[in-house]
């Protein structure tokens, strides 16, 4: 399982019958987690003193119950800075499960000695953007939001990256890789975290079962003759490791070398012995 032990300002505290206790910089969250399958003696009396608590509802969705908490703040994870918020869906601006990606990403590219351009799809808030970024990259970034774009772009202000090359474009994401093909554009890297679910600005509908095939076929094309990595995320049931790494080798290596690695993504539980499972991702290094 790939997991960061770098946060300092979040932690999972603990995880208990279908929920999690979180902390995000000096505020307690509780969220419903799907993953958290076991009932376990909650220890922290955190849990009754939340700052933002989320609950579904019976009927699908739901609401933040309780939110003593500012609209917005920051953390930091390394030198990255983020903006965080409750948001719909019980989000929180970034997914810190993927913190060993964005390491994966700084470090694939500040050891490649060369110039990288990347291309980000799916890109929400833009945490893999900044990681990109902050490593010398140039970054393409694309996402269907137009709100989740500007808060990328106020993330890459707060990690001091607001002159950095990032060209942000909001987008269907297939529609938009179907004219890079056309226009010939490629890219060295492509990170890509597609949601289980979506509509596009104007009501294109992604459902990943349905896509990913196609949409991967495709992505692969925007690859340069010496491209760098790969990097896919997912976190639909279907979706996993062993599933997205034999999808990968059947669309991405057949014409190319390097190694392919896909694993599980995780938090590790701050009172509990384990990590809570939280994801599948593909790791595709290239020989060039």
């Amino acid at each position: 399982m790939w997991y960061s032990e770098a946060w300092k300002d979040y932690e999972l505290i603990e995880a208990s019958d279908g929920e999690r206790l979180e902390r995000w910089g000096k505020y307690n969250i509780v969220r419903p987690d799907p993953q958290v399958i076991w009932i376990k003696e909650r220890h922290s009396d955190l849990w009754n003193r939340a700052d933002a608590k989320y609950i579904r509802s019976n009927k699908g969705g739901g609401e933040w119950a309780v939110k003593n908490v500012p609209e917005t703040w920051e953390i930091n994870y390394r030198d990255l800075r983020f903006m965080v918020k409750p948001m719909n869906f019980k989000h929180m601006g970034i997914f810190p499960e993927q913190a060993s990606n964005w390491d994966f990403i700084m470090e694939t590219i500040r050891n490649s000695g060369r110039s990288v351009r990347v291309l980000n799809l799916f890109a929400y808030t833009g945490a893999a953007t900044i990681a990109a970024a902050s490593a010398g990259a140039s970054v393409c970034h694309i996402d269907s939001s137009k709100g989740v774009v500007v808060m990328a772009k106020k993330n890459a202000a707060l990690s001091g990256l607001s002159d950095a090359p990032i060209r942000y474009i909001v987008d269907d994401c297939k529609k938009f890789v179907m004219r890079e093909i056309r226009r010939g554009n490629t890219y060295d890297a492509i990170i890509m975290d597609p949601p289980s679910y979506g509509r596009g600005p104007n009501g294109e509908v992604w459902k990943i079962e349905e896509c990913i095939d196609e949409f991967l076929t495709m992505a692969s094309m925007l690859l340069s003759k010496n491209p760098l990595f790969f990097l896919l995320s997912s976190y639909t049931g279907g979706m996993s490791p062993n599933a997205i790494k034999y999808l990968a080798e059947l669309r991405i290596m057949k014409y190319r070398y390097g190694k392919v690695e896909s694993d599980e993504l995780g938090i590790p539980m701050r009172s509990q012995n384990g990590v809570l499972p939280a994801g599948a991702s593909l790791r595709i290094k290239f020989d060039f």
